[in-house]
């Protein structure tokens, strides 16, 4: 349980009605409903939608597959491309990528071509009679993935294609990343995450190390001595701080923390629930965590943010889901002050009204005040340091506080790569990780086999 919110009450709502109400967010298509918006792509030859992908699926192909009744080959496609294309089927915001970008999205055709949903069909209804990937022959050579989450598996998988042994070092007790521990419940529900992750390892040579924490007993030296190539994908496992006083006494939590316990929980009933909360931030994490709030059943829940809508990190999509929900979105407010009762616990935040003058944020000198049993802290994840501690690890160049690597993924030191959240490249998106991943993947698998060439 999470200590700091553990003074607040349970849901009035029992398990069942939980259950219910964390139900799939977008429920999937049926046969006749993927055979007919199908049909609605025009199979473009320059499809501007495969260039909106980050993964660079063949979108028209697979498509074309499902209105030819062929969902395994269908899935093939998306899978060779995305080995997590079922869960980027359901997380991806499609709506900035490969719908955006469709040539029916326009004010005569209405709406794009749900390209989302149909991915989503192909997986979810492929039925193969056997795996569909099979690896090459075994190349002698061993690589250290650190991470188990999206960039971390998409590499795992594709290096074992190769044919190459790898070992992944995951510091929790289940591997999937934020595909297991931070999107929200209603996004990936039935377990999705872990029904992937077992279709995923099928292709054999992979094993995962549960329990080992880059920094704390891994040591970057020691895995570049041991494998023959190492890949970094350890996300950004620390939460940024407002930096005011009292942000951690009881009713402040990070949003990601009480997501992961969210997602865990096998009885939400059982979870503290906040009547009435504030979720700090503007991200798809913010927006989670507000819904994800009001449907444990919380009576009023603020979402602020200290800038205007066009400069949230969420989507109009994800907006328009906290509003169907009963969020109210606030902005132009900055956090100023941590309020507390009597007892020294969350009771509210004084924020205090922000403005633009000549592009810069200012405040106007106007405050108010929001009560609040808890406050969740969405402002954006942090780089954990301590992951590279040791000699050789220091020796990494930095973009900010990330790790740069080139185009292919590799970092300043020969034979170390790294990608997802962890790098400075793009938006941190589920699909983009996985691109990362599979990047850095052909790029060890090159210069391994290079190198023997060499010898």
């Amino acid at each position: 349980m999470i200590d700091t919110l553990n003074h607040l009450p349970r849901p009035d709502a029992d398990a069942a009605e939980l259950a219910d109400r964390f139900g799939d967010l977008a429920p999937p298509l049926n046969a006749r409903q993927a055979a007919l918006e199908s049909a609605r792509c025009l199979y473009c030859y320059d499809a501007p939608c495969i260039n909106a992908c980050p993964s660079e699926i063949d979108i028209p192909s697979f498509i074309r597959n499902i209105n030819q009744e062929n969902v395994q080959g269908a899935a093939q496609k998306i899978l060779s491309a995305n080995i997590l294309g079922g869960s980027c089927a359901r997380v991806c915001p499609t709506e900035i990528l490969c719908q955006q970008a469709c040539v029916r999205n326009n004010a005569q055709e209405c709406a794009p071509v749900l390209i989302g949903l149909l991915q989503r069909y192909a997986v979810d209804n492929a039925q193969f009679s056997e795996h569909p990937f099979k690896r090459a022959p075994a190349s002698g050579k061993r690589i250290a993935v650190v991470g188990a989450g999206p960039a971390g598996l998409s590499c795992a998988h594709r290096l074992a294609l190769h044919g190459h042994e790898v070992v992944i070092f995951e510091a929790r007790e289940k591997a999937g990343g934020l595909n297991e521990y931070g999107i929200a419940k209603y996004k990936l529900v039935d377990d999705f995450a872990q029904r992937e992750l077992e279709f995923l390892l099928q292709v054999g040579g992979i094993e995962i190390r549960h329990g080992h924490r880059l920094g704390v007993d891994l040591s970057l030296s020691d895995l570049h001595q041991q494998f023959d190539s190492v890949f970094l994908a350890v996300g950004l496992a620390a939460s940024r701080q407002l930096g005011l006083a009292d942000e951690d006494g009881p009713g402040m939590l990070a949003a990601t923390d009480y997501i992961r316990e969210l997602r865990q929980a096998e009885d939400l009933s059982q979870l503290p629930l906040a009547d009435r909360c504030i979720v700090l931030g503007a991200g798809n994490t913010a927006i989670d965590m507000a819904v994800q709030m009001s449907k444990l059943g919380a009576r009023e829940v603020n979402l602020v943010y200290r800038r205007g809508f066009e400069a949230m990190g969420a989507t109009g999509h994800e907006q328009d889901i906290a509003k169907a929900n009963q969020v109210r979105l606030l902005t132009w407010a900055q956090p100023q002050q941590v309020l507390l009762n009597d007892q020294g616990q969350v009771c509210g935040m004084r924020f205090a009204r922000t403005c633009l003058k000549h592009g810069r944020l200012q405040t106007t000198g106007e405050t108010f005040e929001l009560p609040a049993d808890a406050i969740f802290k969405a402002i954006g994840q942090a780089f954990d340091g301590a992951a590279l501690s040791d000699p050789l690890a220091r020796e990494l160049q930095r973009q900010g506080e990330r790790i740069w690597v080139d185009a292919q993924m590799r970092t300043s030191i020969p034979g170390i790569y790294a990608g997802g959240d962890c790098t400075a490249l793009d938006q941190d998106l589920t699909v983009q990780a996985v691109q990362h991943g599979k990047l850095a993947a052909e790029a060890i698998h090159s210069h391994l086999t290079l190198s023997v060439e060499v010898a």
